[in-house]
């Protein structure tokens, strides 16, 4: 059986097997699309709708590294902020309360700033108008007690990618819609991901886009719309999730990536050597596997197999979400699926992630 033939195999056995209703898998190796493959359906409610390469998916917390994460980095390329500022010096010091005025935005960056993983927020903002959610939420965050001192333990943190999101808006002066359309995506010169503000998406567009979960929240299935609860109380823009986007669109991101880390592209609105420190590992605590908004493969058990590289960079998403890319070879793998489609209780996609990369590197490594 060829390498090709067992990488479409595995696929395939994701959607007999129940692992994700479909999927689609990219890999690119030294820029250069070598597996580019749609299997199963992007939507199953009233009736399947077949995946396609073009569907666009709700990419959950591949928002971090591709959105918050570089929006981030091209302040910092530009002098805007230092990664050692803090809450203190970057909000009003009268709202910081005592225990978070030294958390700084590499520790919010790389998980380690104590703050806790994840707050249902969106149950007590429903009832407000939408022009007052992010406020409240906000002091929320603030108002939080910190799970472990600033940089002592590494705890992956929606709401530390929330108050990141504020930072940039307090130092841009845009939110990161605009931001993200006007600084980072617009000036990459290629179709990118995009965020989809509640009330953005047509009726027409159904067919555009794989379904997610039916949320007993909302009522409904969910397609087009953020699946997560918090990013829509948030209006469907948000630090930790809310980017919705296709292969293509993100393997243009990687590919920026690692045209500016090999020197080929000046167009960039960051900087190379800013860059490369996002993409390092922090360190900052012993147990941390986080760079800058990105993550790298655990030494055991990594959802991204046994075979890329020690500098590779990537992100998982609740929705069933991920890209790995292994900077050192120049191998992107993007796999996009809709594993939560119609439940979130599947979670068989943990143990299928590492087969299918182990099977993609043995053949293009």
């Amino acid at each position: 059986m060829s390498g090709e033939k067992r990488i479409l195999d595995l696929l395939l056995s994701g959607v007999s097997e129940g692992v994700f209703p479909g999927g689609v898998l990219l890999v690119s190796c030294g820029r250069t699309v070598a597996f580019f493959e749609a299997v199963g359906n992007s939507g199953l409610v009233p009736a399947p709708r077949p995946m396609t390469r073009q569907t666009r998916f709700d990419l959950a917390s591949l928002t971090k590294p591709l959105a918050t994460a570089l929006a981030t980095l091209c302040l910092v390329s530009h002098g805007m902020v230092g990664l050692d500022d803090t809450l203190a010096k970057l909000l009003s010091s009268a709202i910081v309360p005592e225990d978070k005025r030294e958390i700084s935005l590499r520790q919010l960056l790389s998980h380690c700033s104590g703050l806790p993983a994840w707050k249902p927020y969106y149950l007590s903002v429903s009832t407000l108008p939408q022009i007052a959610r992010k406020a409240k939420i906000r002091r929320q965050i603030l108002e939080e007690p910190l799970v472990h001192p600033p940089a002592t333990n590494t705890l992956y943190s929606d709401l530390g990618f929330i108050v990141v999101e504020w930072l940039l808006e307090e130092i841009s002066g845009q939110d990161l819609y605009h931001f993200t359309r006007e600084n980072l995506f617009g000036c990459l010169l290629c179709a990118t991901p995009e965020f989809i503000p509640l009330g953005e998406k047509r009726e027409s567009d159904h067919d555009q886009f794989a379904d997610t979960e039916y949320c007993p929240w909302r009522g409904r299935i969910l397609s087009g719309e953020v699946q997560d609860e918090n990013a829509y109380a948030l209006g469907g823009v948000a630090g930790h999730a809310g980017l919705f986007g296709t292969a293509q669109e993100i393997q243009c991101v990687l590919d920026c990536i690692l045209d500016t880390i090999a020197g080929r592209n000046t167009s960039v609105p960051w900087s190379r050597e800013h860059l490369t420190e996002f993409l390092r590992p922090t360190r900052l605590h012993p147990s941390s596997t986080w760079a800058l908004g990105f993550d790298t493969p655990a030494s055991l058990d990594s959802s991204a197999g046994r075979h890329f590289s020690a500098r590779t960079i990537g992100h998982l998403g609740f929705t069933g979400t991920s890209f790995w890319l292994d900077l050192e070879r120049e191998i992107s793998v993007i796999l996009l699926t809709n594993r939560v489609h119609p439940s979130r209780d599947n979670e068989k996609i943990k143990e299928f992630r590492p087969l299918l990369h182990d099977a993609v590197m043995e053949q293009f490594a």
